[in-house]
């Protein structure tokens, strides 16, 4: 494993980089565990710490190790009709919005502290918060829906 230490808005990560799977990248940061799956993998040349035996796969920029340590913009798929998801497991510490109000994108709608830091989950589009899914103090599982926006 690759060892890497990231500096991401004043937090420090530790990221240990492993093998890659097929289009799947094994990542450690801070003793947590990730499977970072790579959108596109094209061949890299010998050596790329991306790579595995038989398998040499470039990780493209949104499956960097920086955007595999919890970030604080850190939604999954919102947009019209669809569901913020929990980018990794945690506890809800805040819901930032009421259902009926308008966010725009970039605006925070929650906050998870997960392994001991507050991750911010961000709108990725403009609309309408048409169902909050989850209370302050609720467990969430990573890819649990926080609030839908239509």
């Amino acid at each position: 494993m690759k060892q890497y230490s990231f500096k991401i808005n004043g937090k420090e990560y530790n990221v240990a980089i492993g093998e890659a799977e097929g289009k799947t990248l094994n990542v450690n940061v801070n003793g947590a565990d990730y499977q970072v799956e790579l959108e596109n993998a094209p061949a890299a040349p010998a050596g790329n710490a991306f790579a595995s035996a038989g398998k040499q796969a470039d990780a493209p920029a949104n499956a960097s190790p920086a955007s595999a340590a919890p970030a604080p913009a850190a939604p999954n798929a919102a947009g019209a009709g669809s569901a913020i998801k929990s980018p990794l497991p945690g506890i809800i510490i805040s819901v930032d919005v009421k259902e009926g109000q308008a966010v725009k994108r970039g605006q925070k709608v929650a906050v998870i502290e997960a392994m001991k830091m507050e991750n911010d989950i961000l709108a990725e589009s403009d609309g309408t918060v048409t169902a909050i899914h989850v209370a302050k103090g609720d467990s969430v599982l990573e890819g649990a829906e926080i609030v839908s926006i239509g």
